[in-house]
């Protein structure tokens, strides 16, 4: 039986959110509480929640309080505010953090020096420091990018409606990705093992694949050839990073494009630890009915 009981998760909405909250509710070891803002409009349903001012250290504290794990799945506005939360958990007393890294493998020296992921180094370094000081412990966990998610809102460079693809580098270098509902079963796996897992760095895939794999699967069940336009992601960094100069952040999510497919970055996971955590790799036949149930 895990030493963790109590799992209280911020940013159960949104992407992710819901998938690992799912996970977390599916073990009944876990008593799973969820952290709102006190002005949110869309607290999170079927589940206990606790409501917070996030800019109010003791109120933030009271919140943690007889927590174990605190499990942060906050999309990208929210990821400054990790630094704070750690700050409460370490006061409440929690064992361990799970912070919002999920996606791009920050390890690698190329992917953390992107803009991108500027928040998610911040926090990866304060918990690794924290942890180092013994007052509390940590669990990483990346995925690669949401593999269902990204097919179905095209994030993954296919655009289903105009039967157009965005293929860059080539679109054939190899990547992870993960689904959002393994990502989510992943975390709950980890902290009912957590002295295994105790500030580690996780790394898991559903596949590795690549775009013009996918695109053949897309033309396959559309039954037409699909719209081609190629990118350089080192193009897309010089011009991102141009906008980030003159104050516009529009287009800094691009850069995530440079972590998948930029040579170097680490985009493929060489070692993953899906057996560990339970995780299964896709075969090509799922892969394929993936693609071809966002059609």
């Amino acid at each position: 039986m895990s030493p963790i009981k109590n799992v209280i998760q911020v940013g159960a909405a949104g992407n992710l959110g819901p998938a690992v909250l799912n996970a977390l509710k599916a073990n009944p070891d876990f008593n799973v509480t969820a952290l709102s803002r006190k002005d949110s409009k869309n607290p999170p349903s079927g589940v206990n929640v606790v409501t917070a001012d996030y800019s109010s250290h003791e109120d933030l504290v009271s919140a943690l309080k007889g927590q174990d794990a605190v499990v942060s799945t906050v999309g990208a506005t929210g990821l400054n505010d990790q630094i704070k939360l750690i700050d409460a958990a370490i006061e409440a007393g929690v064992k361990y953090f799970i912070p919002s890294e999920f996606g791009g493998d920050i390890s690698n020296e190329k992917t953390r020096t992107l803009a991108v992921f500027r928040g998610k180094v911040a926090v990866r370094e304060y918990l690794e420091k924290k942890s180092s000081e013994g007052k509390i412990n940590y669990i990483i966990i990346n995925n690669g990018p949401f593999f269902d998610w990204g097919l179905k809102v095209g994030f993954l460079g296919f655009n289903t409606a105009e039967k157009k693809a965005t293929l860059y580098d080539g679109g054939s270098v190899p990547f992870s990705t993960t689904t959002l509902a393994s990502t989510g079963k992943s975390v709950a796996v980890a902290l009912s093992k957590p002295d295994v897992f105790k500030n580690r760095v996780l790394y898991i895939h559903s596949a590795v694949t690549t775009q013009r794999s996918l695109l053949g699967y897309f033309e396959k069940h559309t039954g037409v050839k699909w719209t081609i336009e190629e990118k350089s992601t080192a193009d897309v960094e010089k011009e991102t990073n141009a906008k980030l100069a003159q104050g516009d952040f529009s287009t800094i999510w691009k850069l995530i494009y440079r972590s998948l497919w930029g040579e170097g970055y680490g985009g493929k996971f060489e070692n993953v630890n899906n057996e560990e955590l339970g995780i299964k790799v896709l075969s090509e036949e799922e892969i394929e009915e993936l693609v071809k149930g966002t059609l």
